[in-house]
């Protein structure tokens, strides 16, 4: 006899196929749909060659097979639990509000998402950093269901993920083709990187692949890194006095000093959202009541 869990979506692990496609019954426990698979209700006594389809490893059933020596298998990865309920929500029958979604509504949800996952990194929140990644994961496998769907392009998670391999493999020759003289340490790596990546994407601009629609101090940032690599002198960097021109000269330097101008300026903005928060608390406890003055906030501001 076997057991087989299906996992929360549930779904049925592959190495599960022949056992349950040679089975002399198939019985449906807890959380199974016994349509899906030609199964029956679990009985008070359970046939020789049956196998148990369960999402909950601890029914009666499920735990007496398994004390008696017969095989478990599963469950299937959490992962493919994800693409499974992602799959549910969108099909006929699943989430209504799912099944409205394309790519274009759901961007505003990814940069929101993006930015919850930072804000996790920067505060060292563990739990939070943990759910946030999830949250992310999701805008991917809902981007990939939806582009699975497009009638003549169709693509889904298994090409998304193909791909990713094939990049990872390609671009670490040194790890996975026996070695790379170019590549002697991380910084090496990173060189390298980029000119693997110019040639599989046969790009003619040093500048070819940088994200214009990211935020403006990143954008600054990116953009001196890849004309750095390519040898562009700073002398012909924009010149000038308006605010534009000094907050990219500001970002710019900053990147080619081996600093990220995103991530400090997002620090210090950060610390001083908090400084006025705390001014702003100590004031009300101080028995200030509507709006501070400049005195209030020089009295309150935190040292």
């Amino acid at each position: 006899m076997t057991v087989v869990h299906l996992g929360r979506a549930p779904v049925l692990p592959a190495a599960a196929l022949p056992a349950v496609r040679s089975a002399a019954v198939v019985y449906a426990g807890v959380g199974v749909d016994a349509s899906l698979w030609g199964a029956v209700p679990v009985p008070d006594v359970l046939k020789p060659g049956a196998v148990l389809l369960t999402t909950d490893p601890s029914e009666p059933a499920a735990l007496w097979m398994a004390t008696t020596g017969s095989e478990v298998i599963g469950p299937p990865s959490p992962l493919l639990d994800a693409v499974a309920v992602m799959d549910r929500l969108r099909s006929p029958g699943g989430c209504p509000w799912d099944a409205e979604q394309d790519h274009e509504s759901l961007r505003q949800y990814l940069v929101e998402e993006t930015y919850e996952l930072l804000e996790a990194i920067e505060d060292g929140d563990r739990a939070a950093l943990r759910e946030e990644l999830g949250d992310v994961l999701l805008q991917v496998l809902f981007h990939a269901r939806i582009a699975a769907e497009d009638p003549s392009e169709p693509f889904g998670i298994d090409e998304v993920a193909g791909d990713l391999v094939a990049k990872l493999v390609g671009r670490h020759p040194h790890v996975f083709s026996g070695g790379d003289p170019k590549v002697t340490d991380a910084s090496s790596q990173q060189h390298r990187w980029e000119e693997l990546k110019q040639v599989e994407k046969q790009r003619t601009s040093s500048l070819d692949g940088v994200a214009t629609g990211q935020p403006a101090v990143a954008l600054a940032g990116k953009l001196a890194q890849r004309v750095a690599r390519a040898g562009f002198p700073v002398d012909l960097l924009p010149e000038g006095d308006d605010t534009g021109t000094t907050l990219f000269a500001v970002a710019v330097l900053a990147k080619l000093a081996g600093e990220d101008p995103e991530t400090e300026l997002r620090a210090v903005a950060r610390r001083f959202a908090s400084s006025v928060r705390a001014a702003e608390v100590s004031a009300r406890a101080a028995g200030v009541t509507g709006a501070l003055t400049a005195e209030d906030w020089r009295a309150h501001w935190p040292a």
